[in-house]
Formats: C-alpha cells, sequence, structure tokens
C-alpha cells in the first residue's frame, strides 16, 4: 500500500467512522460506507449511504419553515406509513387536553406526523458534512496539491451526484 492509498484510506474512513458516530443505531448507520480505488496517477474515491441519509444530512426546507438547502417539500410529503410504523412500535398514541386517548389508529398518527414534517420540514444535521470537512482539512497538503483536489468542488461533486444505495 503506498502513502496515498494510506493517506486516502485514512481519510475514507475518519469520515465514516465520525458520521456513524453522529447517529442512532438503524439502517443508515449501517449502510455508510466507502469504496477507494487507487490508480498509478489518480485514485477515485465514493462514499454511500441511504437515500434518505441525504436529506438528514442536508435537511429539507419545509412548506412555514425555511433552512438552508436546495431540498424542499413543495406538494409531496413524506410517506405516512413508515412513520405509522414507527408510532405503533414506539406505541405512541394521541391524546385529547385531559389526556384521554382519542380515537384514530396508527394511520392518522403516521399522516399527522407526515404533514408536521412537510410543513416544518428536516433541519439539517450535517452528519456527514462536518466530519468530512474536517477531515479534509487535515489532508496532507501534498496529496491535496498534487491531486489538485479543492473542498468546494469535490464537496459539490458528491452531492450532485451522490452515491446512495
Amino acid at each position: 500500500m503506498n502513502e496515498v492509498e494510506k493517506t486516502m484510506n485514512d481519510f475514507a474512513h475518519r469520515v465514516v467512522h465520525s458520521a456513524k458516530l453522529n447517529l442512532f443505531p438503524g439502517a443508515l448507520k449501517e449502510s455508510i460506507r466507502y469504496d477507494l480505488d487507487v490508480f498509478p496517477n489518480s485514485f477515485g474515491l465514493a462514499f454511500f449511504m441511504n437515500t434518505y441519509g441525504l436529506f438528514q444530512d442536508k435537511g429539507v426546507s419545509g412548506t412555514k419553515i425555511k433552512y438552508n438547502t436546495k431540498f424542499a417539500y413543495k406538494n409531496l410529503q413524506p410517506p405516512s406509513a413508515p412513520l405509522a410504523n414507527w408510532a405503533k412500535r414506539k406505541q405512541i398514541r394521541l391524546r385529547d387536553k385531559d389526556g384521554k386517548y382519542l380515537r384514530g389508529n396508527y394511520n392518522t398518527i403516521g399522516f399527522l406526523i407526515a404533514r408536521s414534517i412537510k410543513r416544518k420540514g428536516i433541519k439539517p444535521s450535517l452528519f456527514f458534512t462536518r466530519p468530512f470537512e474536517s477531515a479534509f482539512k487535515d489532508l496532507p497538503d501534498d496529496v491535496v496539491k498534487a491531486y489538485g483536489l479543492e473542498l468546494d468542488k469535490t464537496f459539490d461533486t458528491w452531492l450532485t451526484k451522490p452515491n446512495l444505495i
């Protein structure tokens, strides 16, 4: 393993490890990984995660609350079925002002949560962005210069054409 390969492997491992530390156990955390290909005069590095990870990281503006992100809810809202299943697993029920359980099932709860997410959006967590930027700053200068890496261009490329699974 040459020095560039070792350096880039350490960089990618640090990004993935730090990003996973920012998440609760679950499918998104388990899906984060990287793939490094090193060639004589170049290398290829790709990060992978479940599709919704990009929205969790960058956030999504709602119809009422806006965030500094390119993603936004306009007409559609998140699917309510997964939220209904989550509410059922957590045994979340609706109550009135007196604390009595209201009529309705978990599908209703899922719909209400989805509607709330559409209105309020998803606040950017930057669970991946912060570790990436921090690790990028720590890359040795000779590697950055040798390969002409620029943080803005590199990160924008990964966000524009994300490698999602």
